[in-house]
């Protein structure tokens, strides 16, 4: 077995009392105490996590902790004794899953891989979901093997999703997008006539998490500083398409930031508050990561990877009213 797989491996020691202690590797050195137990407790609904480290029952190095803390390479952390009811037996993904994803990954070399996530697939699982696209590709490469998300997509955003094999390699692009390295460009359909001078929309996002519904974020003073540029591409009768690129990357944060423009995404039944024109009927989240740039963990190469367009999303954009007919 090569050093890189056994860096993998998470050592557990069990007490007689049913507490988990979790030694911190290399590997996990500055990933997030939440996408961390995610990893290791499997089948831990994200809603239960997220409940236990609220209670103190999970800690690090003995002291009360937050679901986004970063761990450091020896710290240990301690899991209280779950209940068999919040621990459930993951669900192999089916064939034709596996088959999806394999048709969907745009790039692979051994330290990361480029997704093109379908829409409609969780990145994870939690919040009633067994299991998501990373519970799915750690079963496709085995026990040993490690997949961790670079950054999320929500359920219903399609498109350009980066997975790290190894934890230098999250760690490297995880830092790279923190300094602004990391480029993310996202093709929008909102509803309305979108004004062409609306370039930028700078607007601080406060998240919220219900114990019993979705994360969810609103336009709040106390939140945390986002932004979005914004470029309008075409305008029809009924809606516009936009491309946006993330400067911050804020739970929702496109889908928010539309909506506090008078434009929400089409098919958005959560940021859509009002009836706002024929298209409401749509249901699929017309939000897709169509491209992403990055430098390469190890090679230190620039990549550029591209996604197309959902064929749904085609769809309707074909179907919309010229604007010299509105």
């Amino acid at each position: 077995m090569s050093s890189h797989t056994q860096s993998s491996i998470m050592p557990v020691h069990t007490a007689n009392t049913g507490v988990q202690l979790l030694d911190v590797t290399a590997h996990s050195d500055g990933q997030r105490l939440d996408n961390f137990l995610l990893s290791r407790l499997k089948g831990l609904p994200k809603s239960h996590l997220y409940r236990l480290i609220r209670k103190g029952e999970i800690r690090v190095n003995k002291k009360r902790c937050k679901p986004d803390q970063r761990l450091n390479e020896a710290d240990v952390v301690r899991v209280a004794p779950l209940r068999l009811a919040e621990q459930e037996a993951l669900v192999a993904p089916s064939a034709g899953l596996v088959e999806r994803l394999q048709d969907a990954i745009l790039y692979e070399d051994e330290h990361l891989l480029v997704i093109d996530k379908p829409s409609g697939l969780a990145v994870h699982g939690g919040s009633g979901i067994k299991a998501g696209l990373i519970e799915a590709l750690r079963s496709m490469a085995g026990i040993d093997a490690y997949r961790e998300l670079v950054h999320r997509l929500d359920k219903e955003t399609s498109g350009c999703l980066l997975v790290a094999k190894t934890g230098k390699s999250l760690k490297f692009i995880q830092n790279e997008m923190k300094a602004g390295h990391v480029e993310k460009k996202y093709l929008v359909l909102v509803h309305g006539q979108w004004q062409k001078q609306i370039t930028r929309v700078d607007a601080p996002l406060l998240k919220h998490h219900p114990s019993d519904a979705e994360s969810y974020s609103t336009i709040d003073e106390t939140g945390k500083p986002s932004i979005t540029l914004f470029e309008l591409k075409k305008v029809w009768a009924e809606a516009s398409l936009l491309e946006a690129t993330l400067i911050t990357g804020r739970t929702h944060q496109i889908r928010v930031h539309t909506q506090s423009a008078g434009h929400p995404v089409v098919g958005d039944t959560r940021y859509t508050h009002n009836k706002v024109g024929s298209l409401n009927e749509y249901r699929f989240l017309c939000l897709h990561s169509s491209s992403i740039k990055f430098t390469h963990p190890v090679t230190g190469s620039r990549k550029e990877f591209a996604a197309s367009m959902p064929a749904t999303m085609q769809s309707l954009i074909e179907k919309l009213t010229p604007a010299s007919q509105s």
